[in-house]
Formats: C-alpha cells, sequence, structure tokens
C-alpha cells in the first residue's frame, strides 16, 4: 500500500480520470479500517483498553492480509500523569509501535502550547494531519500535512484531517487558528477528488455538533471522529460515520468493499461497508507493547520522586483539618486551578485531599506528594455560572461541615463569610469578589474538577452549566499542581482569610 502526502495548500498533482483506469473495470477489493480515538493513558484499565491491547487488535487483523489502513482521531499527548513529566513524548513513541496509517491533531495536543505540538509532529513516524489548524501566515503547523492518498491495490483513497474550533478555548494553541472544518472538507475534498481519490475520509477530532454539521454536508464519503468520547457507528448505505469510545477500549473495524460498476455513461465507483466492534478486554496484550509501557511505568515511578519545590510555610491535609475549614493546602489547590486555567473563581473539595499528613515548614515537595494528595485522577473543568450560582455552589460545600463531608470547599478569586451553625443553605453570609459584594447577576468562569462539575458531593447545580473547558478537554489537576510549585521553586500558602467562619 502506498500512501502521498498532501502538504495542505493545495499542492497536489492532479490526474484526470481517464488515466485512472485501463479499458478493463477492476477487480473489487476489501480494505479493513481500524479506528481508534481519544487515546492518551498507555495502560489498560480493568483489563479493557491500553497500548498492549490496541496492538493485539491491529496485528491479528494485519496477520489476516489484505490491505489495513488504521486511522487515530487524536488527543494523545496530554493529559496524564505522565505527559506531565515528559509533554506526551511517551505516546509518540507508543504509536510509532502501531504503523498507523494517519493521525489527526486533537484539542490536547496542544496543551503544552504550539511549539511542543510541533515537537511531537517531528517525532511521529506516520502522517500527522491538520488541514484546518493554520499558523499566522496561514500555513498549516508545521510538520503536519492536510491529507494523503492511500493507495489500496487499483483504488485509492483520500484522508483530510479536522480539528475542533474549540480547540481555541479548550487548549493553548498560540497563533495556530482553526478554520471552519465544513468548508475546509469541503475545499480538501475536492481536491483529494480531483487528484484522483475514489473514496474520501475525513478523520476528524471535532466536537459533536461539528459531527452533525460534517455529517449533514455529505462532501466526504466517511467521517471517522473523536473528541466526544462517544462509541458509535452508523451506516445509511451512502455514508459511514464511526466513533470509538476512548483509550482504545473499544475499537471499531470497518471492512470497506470497493468496486467499479459499468454504466451507460462510463465506469462508475461503488462501495459498501461492513463493521464491527471489538471488545479489547477481549484480546491479551501485546508482549511488545506491554513491555514498552512496563518501562515508561518504571520511568515514571523515578520520575515522582523528583522535588518540585519547598513550603516556607506549614501545610496540613489531615482530614479534620481540610473538610472543617479554610486550609492552606486547599487554598494552595484552589490557587493552582483558577491560575492554570485563567478562570474568575477556582474551588477544590476537601474530600479530593486525601494524604492525611503534616508538612513542615522547609519541606521539598515532590510530585509523589502531590499525586498522594490528588490520587483521584481528577481534571479541572472550566464553567460558567453567575453569582448566584456561585452562592448555592458554596451553600452545598457548607451544608455538611458537622459531618466532616468531602463536600468542603476551598476557594480562590473570592472572599466568603459563612454560618457553619445555622441551617444547611443558609450559611453563607456573604461573598466578596475583587474587594465588593458579588454580583448575583453576573457571570463568572469556574474552575472545579470533574468529579464536583459531574454532580458529585452533592452538586447537582454543575452538570447544566455551560462548560468552557468540557471533561475532554480538560488537564489533570495534578499537573496543574507540578507547574504551580515548580514554576515557583518556593511556595508560602497560608490561611489568609478567604473563608471566615462565625458562630
Amino acid at each position: 500500500m502506498n500512501i502521498s502526502l498532501t502538504a495542505g495548500v493545495r499542492i497536489l498533482t492532479a490526474m484526470a480520470a481517464s488515466l485512472l483506469f485501463s479499458g478493463t473495470l477492476a477487480a473489487s477489493e476489501t480494505v479493513t479500517i481500524i479506528h481508534f480515538n481519544d487515546f492518551d493513558r498507555m495502560n489498560e484499565d480493568d483489563g479493557r483498553g491500553g497500548a498492549a491491547r490496541l496492538a493485539t487488535v491491529i496485528n491479528a487483523r494485519r496477520a489476516e492480509g489484505g490491505h489495513v489502513l488504521v486511522t487515530f482521531g487524536g488527543d494523545t499527548i496530554s493529559p496524564s500523569l505522565m505527559s506531565g513529566l515528559d509533554e506526551g513524548a511517551h505516546m509518540i513513541e507508543i504509536l510509532n509501535q502501531l504503523d498507523l496509517t494517519a493521525m489527526v491533531m486533537g484539542n490536547h495536543e496542544y496543551d503544552f502550547g504550539p511549539d511542543v505540538a510541533r515537537q511531537r509532529i517531528s517525532e511521529a513516524n506516520f502522517p500527522v494531519l491538520a488541514a484546518n489548524n493554520v499558523d499566522e501566515n496561514d500555513e498549516i503547523i508545521t510538520g503536519a500535512v492536510a491529507s494523503i492518498i492511500a493507495e489500496t491495490g487499483d483504488y485509492k483513497i483520500g484522508i483530510l484531517g479536522l480539528t475542533t474550533v474549540g480547540t481555541q478555548v479548550k487548549s493553548s494553541p498560540g497563533t495556530i487558528s482553526f478554520s471552519d472544518p465544513v468548508e475546509t472538507a469541503a475545499r480538501e475534498a475536492e481536491t483529494l477528488r480531483q487528484a484522483g481519490a475514489d473514496l474520501v475520509i475525513a478523520l476528524a477530532h471535532t466536537d459533536v455538533g461539528e459531527d452533525a454539521e460534517l455529517t449533514a454536508s455529505r462532501d466526504v464519503d466517511i467521517l471517522l471522529s473523536g473528541d466526544d468520547h462517544v462509541l458509535r457507528t452508523e451506516f445509511d448505505g451512502e455514508f459511514l460515520f464511526a466513533e470509538s469510545g476512548e483509550q482504545a477500549k473499544w475499537v471499531t473495524v470497518i471492512d470497506l468493499i470497493l468496486d467499479r460498476i459499468k454504466e451507460d455513461d462510463g465506469d462508475a465507483f461503488v462501495w459498501s461497508a461492513e463493521y464491527r466492534i471489538v471488545d479489547t478486554a477481549t484480546v491479551a496484550p501485546d508482549p511488545e507493547l506491554r513491555a514498552l509501557v512496563e518501562k515508561f511505568d518504571a520511568r515514571l515511578s523515578d520520575e515522582l520522586n523528583v522535588e518540585l519545590g519547598v513550603t516556607q510555610t506549614a501545610l496540613d491535609t489531615r482530614r479534620a483539618t481540610i473538610r472543617g475549614g479554610e486550609a492552606a493546602f486547599g487554598n494552595l489547590v484552589a490557587d493552582a486551578v483558577r491560575e492554570a486555567t485563567g478562570a474568575d473563581l477556582g474551588a477544590a473539595n476537601g474530600g479530593g485531599i486525601r494524604a492525611d499528613r503534616l508538612y513542615e515548614p522547609g519541606t521539598a515537595l515532590t510530585r509523589r506528594d502531590i499525586v498522594s494528595e490528588l490520587p483521584f485522577g481528577n481534571s479541572t473543568v472550566v464553567l460558567e455560572i453567575t453569582g448566584q450560582d456561585f452562592i448555592d455552589i458554596l451553600e452545598n460545600g457548607f451544608s455538611e461541615i458537622e459531618k466532616g463531608a468531602g463536600r468542603f470547599l476551598h476557594i480562590s478569586g473570592a472572599k466568603v463569610t459563612y454560618d457553619p451553625s445555622r441551617e444547611p443553605g443558609q450559611r453563607v453570609l456573604k461573598v466578596m469578589v475583587d474587594g465588593a459584594d458579588i454580583d448575583r447577576q453576573g457571570t463568572f468562569s469556574f474552575a472545579v474538577n470533574d468529579y464536583l462539575a459531574g454532580g458529585g458531593d452533592g452538586f447537582s447545580m454543575l452538570p447544566a452549566k455551560r462548560r468552557i473547558v468540557d471533561e475532554n478537554a480538560a488537564v489533570l489537576m495534578t499537573n496543574q499542581l507540578f507547574d504551580y510549585i515548580s514554576a515557583r521553586r518556593e511556595i508560602s500558602p497560608t490561611v489568609d482569610g478567604r473563608l471566615q467562619a462565625i458562630q
């Protein structure tokens, strides 16, 4: 199978359609596509997913022979604990072992900025597609291409790459911008067809709304998507859509039957498809990929012992302290997630802080300390809320103080006075933002972990709030703490009166 790259703008060697065929019709052929998306964790989870099981699915199909295309729908260099240490380099090394046909840029490819994105593209031994990822000169991000043409026997399959416009606010793309996916798909699909592509595939890391628009436009024949973490495949006889969940827990395998038929006005290309979902819990891990993952796990263990910085003040994460009132470590977490996201307000629940220990002034904090304190792997979501919403959020956070409940909130960006002796729902007395009473009708961005954003710990008002940065685009809290502490080298969190309890 030969693959030719198209460099984005538009430089392609066009062929007249009459040159594609000889006097006789080509024989029908079957081409298998193996598609996965949103794959940033190298390890399996409860016997499903991960690099080693994904490799088994791919290798088993290749062993059967024939034409096999492996497509990856983006999001890999972040977020994971290891990515906080190597900015996603390990995931590119893993993907390099899978012999991908193509990958599309996802929003998480920009979490460490455009320079790191370019570096990771340069390390890939497979084509990285980014037709609508353009820099200030209207050029595709360096190292990526708009599309490829895969030659499978007598047939040519064009594959173009699209990234969600939401990357602009979900991640840190710098001067990279994202043109409209539908307009880009229409232009690039036509370019590919002019170059001889019989079938055109959009490999897209696009959200559900963009998927719907691409589906409605029918400028491409197949949409292989990512971003939404859904497991869905649909085929109506003319258009096929597939997205494969996340983390290679499931893999979509599509058999395309390509053919040409005689018609009154000449030869016509026709295709059909059959598909199946492979649950990777049903396959054994590939030994070579498992060994590579274990190598990275060992490196991760060593890296966790690396010092981030020194606390010049005492930190107390014991249960009674962290769930009973303002605490210096709680302030540290809330400040870190707020700064990392640029949100107006930030919060961290006491139940998410778990190491239950004291740190004396002068203690060197390591990555392992932070992982021990924040062990749940939560990511930081940014919501749009009103001032009244924030008051309601605080009321829930303070509603079970007497029980030592984990919903107790530590905050950043506001000063709150509350009375824990009053009835739940009536405990918040005053909320100040920027030295003035909070505007109850005003709008604020609010950084909070994905567990609370999903309604955990009784925060039932949060799931319906508009996502500025949603769960799929969120970055690990641990990595945000790593960056916050290491950027300062010395920190001095205190109990500064942002939560004032009166009796």
